[in-house]
């Protein structure tokens, strides 16, 4: 909690320089760290483009609305995968009565489609139409070591598609337990705050993190 850890100090360090992000934070959960990065870069009343089988949307209990006020979309993909004209059918026109989409949230690879793993070609599409309507793309990056396995894809030049990227270290990654969100340092800073609020802030948390550490490293 009070960021003095050295063993989960140096993980986020690692992870940031990884994902060539400013900064990372060590959580308990994927389903934290995914609904961090959307309560650090959206506001109540906003709107998300998720794949409608996506994590975000089966398997986190409406934690976007309930945690973070943003509204979800769902949008049925190509086994799991959106296209770039998907995403773009369902940005909101800026109009009083829309809700403004502010993040669209890519998961690669992707669960329920078993594992699909999510074109890099679609991904930059995907980002370029992000960046022309300011609209912040997050990485629900729970397996994108093995992603970046199968494809020879590194996980910075995965993550640098996105403003946001988490990952588990207790999946491909084989670590007992926590995940990381990596972004830059304001959105890990308000991240920060409200993990504490979620209850997400471990104390003597070293033991895990250096479980997470020999993950990377082996």
């Amino acid at each position: 909690v009070f960021g003095d850890d050295p063993t989960v100090n140096m993980l986020q360090e690692k992870c940031a320089a990884l994902t060539g992000k400013e900064a990372a934070l060590f959580v308990p959960s994927g389903c934290m760290a995914n609904n961090l990065a959307i309560k650090s870069q959206t506001n109540p009343s906003d709107e998300i483009i998720v794949e409608h089988d996506a994590h975000i949307i089966k398997y986190e209990n409406a934690a976007p609305s309930f945690i973070s006020g943003v509204q979800v979309m769902p949008v049925k993909g190509n086994h799991g995968v959106m296209d770039a004209d998907d995403v773009l059918a369902n940005i909101r026109p800026d109009w009083y009565h829309f809700p403004k989409t502010a993040m669209i949230c890519i998961e690669n690879t992707h669960n329920r489609a078993g594992g699909t793993i999510y074109p890099f070609d679609e991904i930059k599409k995907i980002r370029g139409l992000a960046l022309s309507r300011r609209i912040k793309l997050h990485l629900d990056g729970a397996r994108i070591f093995n992603a970046s396995v199968e494809t020879g894809i590194s996980i910075k030049e995965y993550s640098g598609q996105f403003d946001s990227v988490s990952f588990c270290f207790s999946k491909g990654l084989g670590a007992p337990i926590g995940s990381v969100l990596c972004s830059d340092k304001q959105s890990i800073d308000t991240a920060h705050r409200y993990r504490k609020v979620l209850g997400g802030g471990m104390r003597q948390a070293g033991i895990i993190a250096a479980a997470a550490i020999y993950a990377l490293d082996h």
